[in-house]
């Protein structure tokens, strides 16, 4: 089959003891999965009825963090550290039961935000995809397999930026866990081989400038770090 253009690369991570690739499909993730996060971004409450979820394009990571341009039109880089769940099964109405069957591994990632252009599109009532969907706004570590590491339940979820810690949780304290989040996406979307889920972020999310150092940590389970530019 013939195409008009060069197909471009597959956007993919590394799998830890594998010379073999993640190929990723799509990046969903979930807003308000921590409750003092929902907080701090001025929400009183948080539904179990209705998670909120958005999306990235799947050539938005960059795999391995290193170094991260600066997006454009915005002042006000923001991150948020976050527990990525990598599937190699999906469906529909996937039961909780079975959920974690579609799950390959885990790393830990960046849900890098344009905050002033979020907070502009929420004060107007728009979707706020410019301020998530941007090239570089999905940092992702190397994936661990789960038929290693098996199913986290409790881990310690972490970020530093320039060696100050400002993130710092546990997993275990996220609103909606693994299971729920795949069986509800599954209720939205076909979930698909390569899909990673972003499962949101704790507390403490704030600015980054450009030459800032950023180590994030998934305990026991992954680390990624990277810089600014």
């Amino acid at each position: 089959m013939a195409f008009v253009f060069d197909l471009p690369s597959i956007p993919a991570t590394r799998i830890a003891g594998s010379d073999a690739r993640f190929a990723v499909h799509r990046i969903y993730c979930i807003g308000r999965n921590y409750a003092e996060h929902a907080r701090e971004m001025g929400a009183q409450a948080v539904s179990r009825d209705h998670p909120v979820f958005f999306m990235k394009p799947a050539d938005a990571i960059v795999p391995e963090g290193g170094e991260i341009p600066y997006p454009s039109a915005t002042r006000e880089l923001h991150h948020e550290v976050e527990m990525v769940v990598a599937l190699s099964g999906g469906g529909r109405d996937i039961a909780p039961a079975r959920a974690l069957d579609c799950v390959f591994g885990y790393g830990v990632g960046l849900d890098l935000t344009r905050r002033d252009l979020q907070a502009a599109m929420k004060a107007k009532g728009l979707p706020w995809d410019v301020a998530k969907g941007f090239d570089g706004s999905a940092p992702v570590s190397v994936l661990r397999a789960a038929t290693e590491i098996g199913h986290p339940q409790h881990a310690r979820l972490s970020l530093e930026v320039n060696g100050e810690v400002r993130q710092d949780a546990d997993i275990a304290d996220m609103i909606f866990a693994v299971p729920e989040l795949i069986a509800e996406l599954s209720k939205l979307f076909e979930l698909k081989a390569g899909d990673l889920i972003f499962t949101g972020t704790p507390a403490g999310v704030g600015p980054l400038e450009r030459g800032d150092t950023f180590r994030a940590s998934l305990q026991g389970i992954a680390e990624l770090a990277g810089r600014v530019t």
